[in-house]
């Protein structure tokens, strides 16, 4: 049973409630320039009086601007280094550096020419891969047994062939090979042919002796010169010019063979390796190469 007491009690409490609720859904009244500030929010519109979120430091333009200047950085140093490079490489392989090898002893230094899309290697005749690093300072007998250097031909084009006298068809070939292109470059060209050395090389010096080759020349060339030496002096110059020599197994008789590389090798006034005739090559194709490389040279 409720009694009135306790009836009243309920109401006045309930009371404050009710402002309470009331006053919350309502909200706070904002007045004067904040209520300016707050109208018109979201709305888009830029009416007076109406207040726009600030957007903060980054925007589409200023990320442009940021990525232009960016683009601009990487390629001035992208045109200043190729500059750089194009000028240090002018330095190192240019004509007058005396050219330029990425492995000295596997390549000779090669020289290049400015062309206008940049460093080109010149045309030596030995294709791309640039001519290989045969050659160098050597010293042997002569039959007259006087000591002959590389330098001794200086100013010659050299026909060099390595071999030994006992072979018995291969050096025999070669030689006379190299006898017909000498004599036909003295009908079509004497005056290229007058500048030409033969040499022949021993490969085997041990048997090899001054009076073996003085009775072996009698069987080639006239303009020949052969050429002996001790066995350190024939491998070291038999290893510059990367020739194979191995010597094979001895009969009952203690006569051997010797296996060798098969090539001859052309060499300008000036040292230098211009070119390399190998077995398969007949003597009006030897003879068209040596008057193209002369001739070039004289240019």
């Amino acid at each position: 049973m409720t009694t009135p007491l306790l009836n009243r009690f309920r109401v006045a409490s309930r009371a404050p409630i009710r402002r309470y609720l009331s006053s919350s859904a309502s909200g706070p009244k904002v007045t004067g320039p904040a209520a300016n500030k707050t109208q018109g929010i979201g709305s888009g519109k830029g009416a007076p009086g109406t207040f726009i979120k600030d957007r903060g430091p980054v925007s589409w333009p200023s990320l442009f601007m940021v990525g232009l200047a960016a683009a601009s950085c990487v390629a001035y140093y992208n045109i200043e280094r190729e500059r750089r490079l194009e000028t240090a490489m002018g330095r190192v392989v240019s004509s007058e550096s005396g050219g330029w090898s990425p492995n000295p002893e596997v390549m000779a230094p090669r020289k290049f020419e400015l062309t206008k899309w940049g460093w080109f290697p010149k045309d030596d005749g030995f294709g791309a891969s640039g001519k290989p690093a045969i050659g160098g300072p050597w010293s042997l007998i002569d039959l007259d047994g006087n000591l002959v250097t590389n330098v001794s031909f200086q100013g010659k084009w050299l026909l060099l062939y390595f071999g030994f006298a006992r072979c018995p068809d291969i050096c025999p070939s070669e030689m006379l090979k190299i006898g017909r292109v000498i004599d036909q470059l003295k009908e079509t060209h004497p005056e290229l042919a007058s500048k030409i050395v033969p040499l022949f090389v021993s490969v085997d010096p041990a048997r090899d002796s001054l009076s073996a080759l003085k009775t072996y020349a009698q069987d080639f060339h006239p303009d020949f010169i052969f050429l002996t030496g001790s066995p350190t002096q024939v491998q070291q110059m038999a290893k510059k010019y990367r020739v194979y020599v191995s010597k094979a197994e001895e009969t009952e008789d203690g006569d051997y063979l010797v296996d060798h590389s098969i090539v001859v090798y052309f060499h300008d006034d000036g040292g230098e390796l211009s070119d390399c005739f190998t077995q398969s090559m007949r003597p009006k194709d030897i003879a068209e190469k040596i008057v193209e490389r002369m001739s070039n040279a004289q240019q």
